[in-house]
């Protein structure tokens, strides 16, 4: 299952550079994991039912081109790999001229709300790498 989200980027999201600062781009691709659980029906709340929580243990980013304040910029979110208990999602930040900014590999891990170890992940989370 593939997502985009499509966002604006704002005055308060530009360092003295006069770009988009390196940290906004990981909350962009945060936003667009976000993004791709909703629309996998799998929001937060209906994670911590099933008894699981997902956590974020590497992201692999690279800055291709500089974003600037008011570029519309798509973020795509699709799923690459999955373990026993860790995934994968394959991330790319393009601007309205259709270049990449970015694109970054982020990995997951399931873990139990109660133990806070790793477990395997749930089937609903799982088929949507099907």
């Amino acid at each position: 299952m593939k997502v985009k989200l499509e966002l604006i980027v704002r005055s308060t999201e530009i360092d003295v550079n006069g770009h988009v600062n390196n940290a906004k781009y990981l909350e962009y691709l945060e936003w667009g994991r976000e993004e791709w659980y909703e629309a996998g029906r799998l929001p937060y709340e209906t994670l911590k039912q099933l008894g699981v929580q997902t956590v974020t243990v590497n992201i692999n980013i690279n800055y291709r081109k500089e974003c600037r304040q008011g570029d519309r910029i798509t973020v795509t979110t699709e799923p690459q790999s999955i373990g026993r208990s860790s995934y994968v999602l394959r991330q790319q930040i393009v601007n309205d001229h259709g270049e990449l900014c970015a694109d970054a590999q982020v990995t997951s891990v399931a873990i139990d709300v109660d133990t806070r170890k790793s477990r395997a992940v749930p089937d609903p989370l799982r088929a949507l790498f099907e």
